[in-house]
C-alpha cells in the first residue's frame, strides 16, 4: 500500500517521500505532461530518464478516444505501452470534458459529449472514468470532477461542487471494486480526490473539509490557473491547504510557472504538473535562472553560448543558442526537441533544488534568490 512520509518541514513547505506500486516519488515533484502517452516535442522514454523525470502524466480522455483504453489494457497497460517503469498519474478526463463546453451536457449520472476527433457521442461518469484509468493501469488515478469556470456565479459553483462530492464517493466505490478484480493490471492503483470551488474561499474550505473525511490516497486542488490572478490563486491556497490532510500528498493541478511553483511549495503543495515547459519550448522559449529566452530574437543569431551556462541538459551540453535558433527558423524538429528537453530538465532540476533547500532548512532564502534571478532577466 502507498505510504507518504514527511521527511522535513520548513515553514509550510513539505519535503516528503511517497511509496507507490511503481516506485518512490520524492516530493515536491513536477510531473512531466505526456497527454497522449508521449511528451510533445519528440521526447522518448530514454530522454525522460536522462532529464530526471520522476512521474509522467497522461490523459484519460485523450487515451480513451485514441487509441482506446481497452487496447492499452490488452497490451499490458500504459507502463508497458510506453515503456516507462516509473510512476504515471492519469487525470480523470474531467478537465478536457469541461473544456469542450460547446460539445457537452452535464447530468447527475455524468457527462454526454462529442469526441473532438471524430464527433462520435461519448458518455463519461465517475464509474467510466475509473474503468478507463483502471484499464490504463496508471499508478495514480484522479477522481472525475467538474471544473467550473473561475468566473462562474456562486450558485452554479456550489451546485457543481456538491455534484463533484457525490461523484467522488462513486469514484471511490468503483476504484475499490476494480482493484479487487482478477484481470486488473494494477490492483494497487491510488485515488486522489479534487477540491473545487472557483475563487469562493468558503466553498473551497467547506469542500476541502468534506473530502478530507474520505481517507483518499491524496488530494488535489483543481480549477486554478484558469483565468484568475496569481494573487487570487495564492489566496485560495492559503485558505484551502490547511484544511486538507497534511499526511497525504497535496497536488496543485495544471500549475504553472516556476514562480507559481515556488510560491505554492511555500504553502504546503508538493505535486505539480503543467504544459508550460514543453509548450514554451515548442514555441522557441527557454527557461533559465535569468528568466525566459526567446530564441527567435535576432540577438541570438551568432550567440555561441549554451541556453544556460553550467546546465547539464542534453541541449546545453552540446549545442549553442545560435544553432538552436537556426533549427527553429528552418522549422527543423530538432530545435523544438532540444528546447523541450532543456525546459523539462530545468523544471525537474528546480524541484531537486527545492527538495535540497527544504532539507537544509533554507527554503525561504532559496525561493527569494531564485525569484530575484528570474525577474532580473525577464525583460526579454
Amino acid at each position: 500500500m502507498a505510504e507518504y512520509k514527511i521527511l522535513k518541514k520548513d515553514g509550510n513547505a513539505k519535503r516528503a517521500r511517497f511509496h507507490t506500486a511503481h516506485g518512490v516519488i520524492e516530493t515536491p515533484v513536477f510531473m512531466n505532461v505526456g497527454t497522449a502517452a508521449a511528451i510533445k516535442g519528440a521526447v522518448s522514454t530514454e530522454d525522460l530518464e536522462q532529464i530526471k523525470t520522476q512521474v509522467e502524466l497522461s490523459n484519460t480522455y485523450h487515451l480513451h478516444v485514441r487509441p482506446g483504453d481497452e487496447l492499452i489494457h490488452k497490451l499490458g497497460g500504459l507502463h508497458k505501452f510506453m515503456a516507462w517503469e516509473k510512476p504515471i498519474l492519469t487525470d480523470s478526463g474531467g478537465f478536457q470534458v469541461f473544456s469542450l463546453a460547446g460539445l457537452r451536457r452535464i447530468k447527475e449520472e455524468g457527462v454526454y459529449f462529442n469526441s473532438h476527433i471524430d464527433g462520435r457521442k461519448i458518455f463519461m461518469g465517475p464509474e467510466e472514468s475509473m474503468q478507463i484509468q483502471s484499464n490504463l493501469a496508471s499508478t495514480i488515478a484522479m477522481a472525475f470532477d467538474e471544473c467550473p469556470s473561475s468566473v462562474a456565479d456562486r450558485s452554479y459553483v456550489q451546485n457543481s461542487v456538491d455534484r463533484t462530492s457525490r461523484w467522488l464517493s462513486r469514484c471511490k466505490t468503483e476504484m475499490a471494486r476494480l482493484n479487487s478484480l482478477p484481470d486488473t493490471i494494477n490492483k494497487e492503483q491510488l485515488l486522489f480526490g479534487i477540491n473545487q470551488g472557483a475563487i469562493y474561499e468558503d466553498i473551497r474550505i467547506s469542500h476541502a473539509r468534506q473530502i478530507a473525511q474520505m481517507d483518499l490516497d491524496g488530494y488535489a486542488i483543481g480549477g486554478l490557473a484558469v483565468g484568475e490572478t496569481h494573487e487570487e490563486m495564492y489566496g485560495v491556497l492559503d485558505a484551502v491547504v490547511p484544511h486538507l490532510p497534511e499526511d497525504k500528498p497535496t497536488y496543485l493541478m495544471g500549475v504553472g510557472t516556476p514562480a507559481n511553483i515556488l510560491e505554492a511549495v511555500d504553502r504546503g503543495v508538493d505535486f505539480f504538473d503543467c504544459v508550460y515547459p514543453s509548450r514554451n519550448g515548442r514555441h522557441g522559449h527557454a527557461y533559465t535562472n535569468q528568466g525566459k529566452l526567446n530564441l527567435f530574437n535576432q540577438k541570438y543569431e551568432k550567440d555561441t553560448r549554451p541556453l544556460e551556462e553550467g546546465c547539464n541538459c542534453p541541449a546545453c551540453r552540446r549545442y549553442s543558442r545560435a544553432y538552436i535558433r537556426h533549427l527553429l527558423k528552418a522549422k527543423e524538429m530538432l530545435g523544438m526537441r532540444l528546447l523541450v528537453l532543456h525546459n523539462l530538465y530545468f523544471y525537474n532540476l528546480m524541484m531537486e533544488e527545492i527538495r535540497d533547500a527544504i532539507d537544509a532548512g533554507r527554503y525561504q532564502s532559496y525561493k527569494e534568490e531564485k525569484l530575484y534571478g528570474m525577474k532580473q532577466g525577464s525583460a526579454e
